[in-house]
């Protein structure tokens, strides 16, 4: 009888431990939103890479080992760049155009993507670039290359994702939905680094 007590106590505290490990994600989102949303994006980011290098190596049947740079480089961008820019570009969206305001669903949405969506995927390339070590021409020439095909795809993708998000998703979670949907939007943007 003992075993079993065990057994179906072991299973209780399995089951909390998704209950508290969102609970310790939400406190310190309230103490640290900032800090909390950059370490998320950057985690969620080199997943990301991890997920298009995984597939790229199974692709290719390739046997070499991850390129822990690109994992690092994305763990950067995400910590640096997407967590917090993101947390106050969600702010100030939803302060911008209030859901209040007449057609603010799709006001917000035209913003998103025809401002922040282009922006975003500029200050991308760019950042990697940077972090790559590579020159301006290089940079340039993944412009020219990348960037029109790769905005084209964020508009297919993103469109739906972030109407759901700017108009459905709480504000302090906006920013964990979209890196969550991330992972395989920087699978892609990896794949086109290739």
């Amino acid at each position: 009888m003992a075993p079993a007590a065990s057994r179906l106590r072991v299973e209780s505290e399995l089951g909390s431990l998704p209950k508290r490990a969102l609970a310790q994600y939400l406190l310190l989102l309230k103490l640290y939103p900032v800090l909390t949303k950059a370490v998320s994006s950057g985690i969620l980011s080199a997943l990301g890479n991890l997920l298009a290098q995984t597939i790229e190596k199974k692709r290719k049947e390739d046997s070499q080992n991850l390129e822990v740079s690109g994992l690092l480089r994305y763990l950067v961008y995400g910590l640096f760049v997407t967590g917090p820019l993101s947390h106050y570009l969600y702010l100030f969206m939803e302060y911008s155009v209030p859901p209040e305001v007449p057609w603010a669903s799709v006001k917000r949405l035209l913003l998103d993507r025809l401002f922040f969506a282009p922006t975003f995927l500029l200050l991308f390339f760019f950042i990697m670039n940077l972090l790559e070590g590579k020159n301006v021409s290089v940079f340039v020439a993944k412009m020219r290359s990348g960037f029109w095909p790769a905005l084209q795809m964020n508009w297919k993708m993103w469109t739906p994702l972030q109407f759901i998000n700017i108009n459905y998703v709480p504000l302090q979670f906006r920013v964990l939905f979209a890196n969550m949907a991330a992972l395989f939007w920087y699978a892609y943007l990896a794949s086109l680094g290739k």
